[in-house]
């Protein structure tokens, strides 16, 4: 559905001034998601609760998950009443270099959008509940309620606006608005059934009780390291974004689609497999099985090689045609499919390692280690900034890309590392012919998809005929991988069974 909305926005709005300030002003609530709810607050939070429940039981539990409750929406009402009245210091901060007609454009969204950090807040503390408890389906399933509503903006709210006088692009900001209401409303019925719907204390007196609860005290004492290492990686993506407006006009809107085709396969296989690893590890790790901990991040590193090695290798071979297919319509043109896709290749070598540390982190996480995290984020943004020095005055806005993909490679290798060297994690047999087998079939699904991107003018055929020859093209490389691996003896069934 994120794919969808993307599509629709690239052919209704196309590239432009507005589409930037958009990009913009979207980036600062969601930066502030991942860098508190989805980053520093889950990474302190689901440890905690996980060994809470291991430990202290249910009813002990449930009283955590109220204090913890109450503490962190009277710290989101103060946060987002500042936001709106900061924003534009905020937009200044990420993006200076954006016109005045766009700068202001990017204030007006950004105080549209900014409680959307609240709402996401609240959906990230219930998600982080419901995961501990096992139940995945409805925190995996809320994101498309933002991408319905943002669609229903970009359909039907954006001509409304337009017959009322009103710039069209505010019709998205009403929409992730929207959208942030329907993801939390959502998780109410769900936490109803289970009996874990926070109470939050409205008085003064269970307010101050809240903040000094041992569990509360315990997650504020995790979330600095956490939010310093989360921070990190924001704060590169910041100074991408500010490098990015300093650049030709265009620049923050192809790194956009770029990054939303990167972080296709990152959410479908990455977060996904951090969501479910990270409350079973730290349930591994409070019970002091270490033979379970190491095979589930066996298991999930596996699963990331399978899986993120052949992704990469397509964006790499075929990132033109599928850019085409997906973006190119209306008032994206055959030149921003160009720039996109340079944008794209940058993303893709570093694509194997961006997956890879959704897994690995949690693993640190797991044993309540942050900081080793991130003192390995932090040398991490600085390789980040020097790669940046050497590739963007040569490659432009794909440089910029380019530095994130090989900086994660970096990043995930020096994790692996660390947990070897602890003697956290222990690799199972059949490592090497596991690595030799992923990598022939992906050399020959390579090669099947690098000929199918020149044998055909994906730049010019006919929409229709775009979609048709990339649905054959993805079902064909998708048989061609597998049925190698096969080949090759590996045991895909069996893998995803464990």
């Amino acid at each position: 559905m994120g794919l969808v909305r993307d599509l629709l926005m690239a052919s209704v709005f196309g590239v432009s001034g507005l589409t930037d300030a958009f990009n913009v002003a979207f980036r600062i609530p969601n930066l502030l998601r991942r860098l508190f709810a989805e980053g520093a607050f889950s990474q302190a939070f689901v440890p905690v609760l996980a060994r809470s429940r291991e430990k202290n039981g249910e009813q002990a539990t449930r009283h955590l998950i109220d204090a913890v409750a109450t503490a962190l929406t009277w710290t989101l009402v103060i946060t987002c009443i500042v936001g709106v009245l900061a924003a534009p210091l905020l937009v200044w901060l990420l993006a200076s270099g954006l016109g005045s007609h766009s700068f202001a454009a990017a204030v007006y969204m950004t105080r549209w959008m900014f409680p959307y950090i609240g709402c996401m807040s609240l959906v990230a503390l219930s998600a982080g509940i419901l995961n501990t408890w096992r139940h995945f389906a409805v925190p995996a399933a809320t994101p498309v309620l933002l991408n319905l509503a943002m669609i229903a903006a970009a359909l039907w709210g954006a001509p409304w606006f337009a017959r009322m006088g009103i710039e069209p692009i505010y019709a998205l900001a009403a929409g992730v608005m929207l959208g942030g209401v329907l993801q939390l409303a959502v998780q109410i019925p769900a936490l109803l059934r289970l009996s874990l719907l926070p109470r939050i204390a409205l008085d003064g007196r269970r307010m101050v009780a809240a903040w000094r609860d041992p569990g509360v005290r315990q997650v504020l004492g995790l979330m600095p390291p956490a939010l310093l290492g989360v921070g990190v990686a924001q704060l590169s993506l910041l100074i991408n974004t500010q490098i990015a407006s300093h650049l030709t006009h265009g620049s923050v809107t192809w790194i956009y689609y770029a990054d939303r085709l990167m972080e296709f396969p990152t959410a479908l296989l990455g977060v996904a497999l951090g969501v479910v690893l990270t409350p079973q590890l730290a349930a591994a790790r409070a019970a002091e099985d270490d033979a379970r901990y190491s095979q589930l991040l066996d298991w999930g590193l596996r699963l990331v090689l399978l899986l993120a090695l052949p992704c990469a290798a397509a964006l790499l071979a075929f990132g033109q045609p599928l850019i085409a297919t997906l973006f190119q319509h209306g008032r994206f043109t055959g030149a921003d499919t160009g720039k996109v896709a340079l944008a794209l290749a940058g993303y893709g070598l570093g694509l194997p390692g961006l997956i890879a540390v959704k897994v690995l982190a949690p693993g640190y996480y797991a044993s309540l280690d942050i900081r080793t995290p991130v003192k390995i984020a932090i040398a991490v943004l600085v390789a980040t900034q020097i790669l940046n020095v050497l590739f963007v005055p040569w490659l432009a806005h794909a440089g910029l890309t380019l530095s994130i993909g090989l900086a994660a490679l970096i990043n995930a290798g020096w994790l692996l590392t660390g947990l070897i060297q602890r003697g956290s994690y222990r690799p199972g047999a059949g490592w090497r012919r596991f690595i030799a087998q992923v990598i022939v079939a992906t050399a020959v699904m390579t090669i099947f998809l690098a000929w199918m991107g020149g044998r055909i003018d994906w730049l010019h055929v006919t929409p229709w005929s775009r979609v048709l020859w990339l649905v054959l093209t993805v079902v064909a490389a998708a048989a061609i991988y597998f049925g190698a691996l096969m080949a090759c003896g590996t045991r895909v069934k069996e893998l995803l069974r464990r």
